[in-house]
């Protein structure tokens, strides 16, 4: 039952940021999910000394804030002409530092730093448990990462062309009327919402390369963006399955092997795409 609960906490983890992640390809914002992971430290920093606990839900919380602003900071710089890395750069490094000073000087007597709030242990989450009424409802990393993905297939369901225009060509959806500005604070909110969400339970290096990595092989496989929705989601179900087993035959860490069977079915589709792999073009050259 153990490595039930791992792999499917893996698959979600894989689905939800996948998903997402397609989008940040199109915008060419790959990397807010790596800026977020950063930025997030001094709003768990600020909700640890507001509530006096490292529960989950003020960390969630403070996290999910900060998330939001490091989005609304970014394109505040890129409206200004700041180039998109640079905007990202700029703003995480500002806000981890700033998360840095504050550990320093008001948790030091406190076990709260990044490795213990942010780079938790996908092994370690069918060993706390959700419960209600005194009955084990599964893992809390399940339910939690389970309702920010379902919070995204609805919000990206009801607003599928609003989105899809605003991905492809924001300025024709901005002279027809969508409010473009609101549906990027949207997107960016689902994204900081789903990898908040999926921090604690599974760690940042797996989160980064589940937002990124599967939407970049579907990517390459289809010139459909709901095909490619589909795929991303499974490529990251099944690197999160394999790279399990991977990490279960080579006592290996788990968020490590499922970020490298990612690694390589997205080498394979740079290889092999029928479209736009290298030694397809080359063969048929």
């Amino acid at each position: 039952m153990t490595d039930y609960w791992i792999i499917l906490t893996g698959a979600l983890v894989a689905s939800a940021c996948g998903f997402l992640g397609c989008f940040l390809i199109l915008r060419k914002m790959a990397m807010l999910g790596d800026a977020i992971s950063h930025a997030v430290l001094p709003g768990i920093v600020l909700a640890f000394l507001f509530s006096g606990s490292r529960d989950a839900v003020p960390m969630l919380i403070g996290a999910a804030i900060f998330g939001l602003l490091t989005t609304i900071i970014i394109q505040t710089l890129r409206g200004q002409g700041v180039q998109s890395d640079a905007a990202m750069s700029v703003t995480f490094t500002a806000l981890f530092s700033i998360g840095i000073i504050l550990v320093s000087l008001f948790t030091r007597q406190v076990d709260l730093d990044l490795d213990c709030v942010l780079y938790g242990e996908i092994a370690y989450v069918p060993w706390d448990p959700l419960k209600l009424g005194g009955m084990d409802l599964g893992p809390r990393a399940v339910w939690l990462i389970g309702a920010a993905f379902f919070i995204s297939l609805v919000v990206i369901t009801l607003f599928y062309k609003q989105f899809k225009l605003c991905a492809f060509d924001p300025a024709l959806a901005a002279a027809i009327g969508i409010p473009v500005t609101f549906f990027h604070y949207l997107l960016m909110g689902l994204v900081s919402l789903t990898t908040v969400a999926s921090f604690e339970s599974v760690g940042a290096i797996l989160v980064v390369a589940m937002l990124i990595v599967p939407a970049a092989t579907a990517y390459l496989l289809t010139d459909r963006l709901s095909v490619m929705l589909g795929l991303s989601i499974g490529m990251g179900t099944t690197s999160s399955l394999v790279g399990y087993w991977i990490a279960k035959l080579l006592d290996a860490s788990i968020a490590g092997c499922m970020s490298v069977t990612a690694g390589v079915l997205f080498l394979l589709a740079f290889l092999f795409s029928p479209k736009h792999g290298v030694i397809t073009r080359w063969w048929i050259r």
